[in-house]
């Protein structure tokens, strides 16, 4: 008998608590996060507002990290194939996706724009977006298209871009300020 490896055990077992319902409402849940969709209009709309701009800069910055990380860089280096290209016997409820498995990118960008969000002092906006984000990274297990592992993976770059993408954004601004001071 072939050795089936842990994270597919586990995706085996999630496939277990599959609804129609809750199908219908884990592809809604993956959908906000395709190429991070709502977290880029998150950051826009926080742009456009005065008081939430610096907010906004920070949540795009993280989100520009995370795509350097994760896609330009990870992504193509790991080069994991998809859980749902070794266990074939899986029906995708969502467009089979094209890129790498590692890390999950709908997660990373996820859990970078809460990073951001908390970096920023958004106290009101980055608990919701925090249940978002764990939502949207189990959803990616639930639906079959990424591994444990590459969820976790995308948590913690995630986390890291946010981290990096919010001091990078704040030093910027720090030498804006500082060069203005000079002129």
């Amino acid at each position: 008998m072939k050795k089936i490896g842990i994270e597919i055990q586990i995706l085996d077992w999630l496939q277990k608590l599959h609804t129609p319902v809750l199908d219908q409402i884990m592809c809604s849940i993956t959908h906000l996060g395709d190429a991070g969709a709502f977290w880029i209009l998150l950051a826009a709309v926080l742009l456009l507002v005065p008081r939430t701009r610096k907010s906004g800069l920070i949540v795009a910055g993280a989100l520009l990290m995370d795509v350097l990380f994760c896609n330009v860089l990870l992504k193509p280096i790991v080069a994991r194939t998809r859980p749902f290209d070794v266990n074939t016997a899986i029906q995708l409820l969502v467009n089979r996706p094209v890129d790498y498995s590692f890390p999950s990118g709908h997660t990373a960008a996820s859990f970078a724009s809460v990073a951001g969000l908390f970096m920023a002092g958004e106290k009101r906006l980055w608990k919701p977006a925090l249940v978002l984000a764990v939502l949207i990274a189990f959803s990616r297990l639930y639906l079959y298209v990424h591994y444990p592992t590459d969820v976790l993976g995308g948590l913690l770059l995630g986390l890291l871009s946010g981290y990096i993408g919010s001091r990078l954004v704040l030093w910027l601004m720090d030498r804006k300020k500082g060069s203005q001071r000079a002129a």
